[in-house]
């Protein structure tokens, strides 16, 4: 228990769920949008009201669930749910679990209820039923939305005086029930003692056969405390991801908004439809996203970067003023004013200096590039080293690994390469040293040298001819062999002097 922090007594996340129309080895609660696993949206959202406790129910691949939960929110509770089906052992078992550790015997104050398959839920919206719940003095408080299809909820019954009387399930109601289109969201704001005294008296004695948690609501009222609802019209922030369809459409809707709010934070986003911001990423104003753009992970833009068409970055960070074209890249770092693609991967460890190129059809791979150079294009790069203001010329590339070992290179500031230079590594080149084309470079080279690995060139003169008479190259070799015999009628007559 944290009684230090200003938020309710304790959020409990429901997450024991198995997830069945998911038909994935993977539980439910783990599939990803927007960069986050549902769970780990549940967790920001519930972690945003500074709660004293925060404790997630699991069941279902226990084991792997809890580990993820852990590696997200070390100081959150695990708390296993038993053989009783229903989300309203569920909620019990973690009050148990908090009464344990509560230092007074039993936690009091408000405890919020949420789901970890809501990956749209905002702690501003669980901040909203918090405040209302407490503001009236509320003993249960239950987040609704009102659906024009509301096939499968739980819906609000009231009062004549708008108060809520109960929420029936969809499949225990009758059809003028099912007529109701104000549905449960299944989040609630509790006070602490009223749940705990209502869940000694909830059965499952219904057509399910399971505790739900929604008996607490008509216990509560029959023991004399209000019950009320938050309304909210943003039926997303309640809707459930229970198959790969709803998983989708709440990804999609989740991108939605993560552009529309960028583009609301000064970012120029071409085509919206296209483009791709997991929540985890950072951009500056002035960014602009060309169309067919992904950005995962960690990445971060700097202010008057350019990234796209038809890039897709992981972990990898853009200086300003750079330019990233038709790119894929992981854990890379470019800096300011630098010039990537297009066709281009970066491996993770790439570090681009300011002002720098990685051009056509390159790869590279745990490579320092310093301020300035060049690599312009068609080659390959890896456990490298590369000075400033170095040029790499067309089809270079580090030869690092001997078939057991990696093997770095280290190039200097001021080098130029000619065409299709290999380096063998382990090598060094020294400063402003030059390499002839087609060089094979397996000695270290000192600052300032040339570099030639060249055979002297022989030709032998009618090889296809012999060798090969009757192909087309034969046929063509002959005619321009006639011709070059043959004087050109456009040639002057020579003339006599004197």
């Amino acid at each position: 228990m944290s009684p230090e922090n200003s938020g309710p007594a304790a959020v409990i996340v429901l997450a024991a769920g198995a997830g069945t129309r998911m038909k994935s080895r993977t539980p439910k609660i783990l599939h990803e949008i927007g960069g986050r696993s549902l769970v780990g949206h549940a967790l920001a959202a519930a972690r945003s009201l500074d709660p004293q406790a925060l404790a997630l129910v699991v069941r279902h691949e226990r084991d792997l669930v809890a580990a993820h939960i852990t590696g997200l929110d070390p100081t959150a509770l695990i708390v296993d749910q038993d053989e009783v089906p229903g989300t309203g052992r569920a909620v019990e078992a973690a009050l148990e679990v908090l009464d344990a550790r509560d230092p007074r015997g039993s936690l009091n104050g408000t405890v919020v209820v949420t789901y970890g398959d809501v990956p749209l839920l905002t702690g501003r919206l669980l901040a909203e039923l918090v405040a209302a719940h407490e503001a009236d003095g509320n003993a249960v408080t239950v987040l609704t939305a009102v659906l024009d299809d509301a096939t499968g909820y739980g819906r609000i019954l009231r009062a004549a005086d708008g108060t809520v009387t109960g929420i029936r399930e969809h499949k225990d109601a009758t059809d003028a029930e099912r007529g109701i289109r104000e549905i449960n969201s299944g989040i609630y704001a509790f006070d602490a003692a009223v749940l705990r005294a209502a869940l000694v008296h909830v059965t499952t004695d219904n057509a399910q056969g399971e505790k739900y948690l929604t008996d607490v609501l008509g216990l509560a009222r029959t023991a004399g405390g209000r019950v009320s609802a938050v309304t909210t019209d943003d039926r997303w922030q309640v809707e459930g991801a229970n198959d790969r369809v709803q998983l989708s459409a709440l990804g999609t809707e989740h991108n939605r908004r993560t552009v529309e709010a960028w583009m609301r934070a000064g970012v120029t986003v071409v085509d919206p439809a296209s483009t791709w911001i997991d929540s985890t990423v950072t951009l500056d104003e002035d960014v602009r996203l060309l169309p067919n753009t992904q950005l995962h992970g960690s990445t971060t833009v700097a202010r008057d970067a350019v990234v796209g068409p038809d890039t897709t970055l992981t972990d990898v960070r853009i200086g300003e003023g750079a330019n990233v074209t038709r790119t894929h890249g992981t854990g890379a770092t470019i800096g300011a004013g630098a010039s990537v693609g297009p066709f281009t991967y970066l491996r993770p460890g790439t570090v681009l200096g300011a002002t720098g190129k990685i051009g056509a059809f390159y790869e590279t791979k745990n490579v320092t590039i310093g301020r300035g150079s060049k690599l312009s294009h068609l080659g390959y790069a890896g456990d490298a080293e590369i000075g400033e203001d170095t040029n790499i010329g067309c089809g270079n590339i580090t030869a690092n690994y001997d078939g057991e070992k990696k093997h770095r290179t280290v190039i200097g500031s001021g080098v130029r390469t000619g065409s299709n230079t290999v380096f063998v590594a382990p090598v060094q080149v020294g400063d402003g040293a030059y390499s002839g084309a087609g060089a094979v470079i397996r000695k270290d080279v000192p600052p300032g040298a040339l570099v030639l690995s060249q055979a002297p060139q022989q030709t032998v003169a009618g090889w296809v001819s012999a060798h090969r008479p009757g192909s087309a190259s034969a046929s063509l070799a002959a005619t321009a062999d006639a011709r070059a015999a043959t004087p050109s009628s456009k040639t002057p007559a020579p003339t006599e002097e004197g």
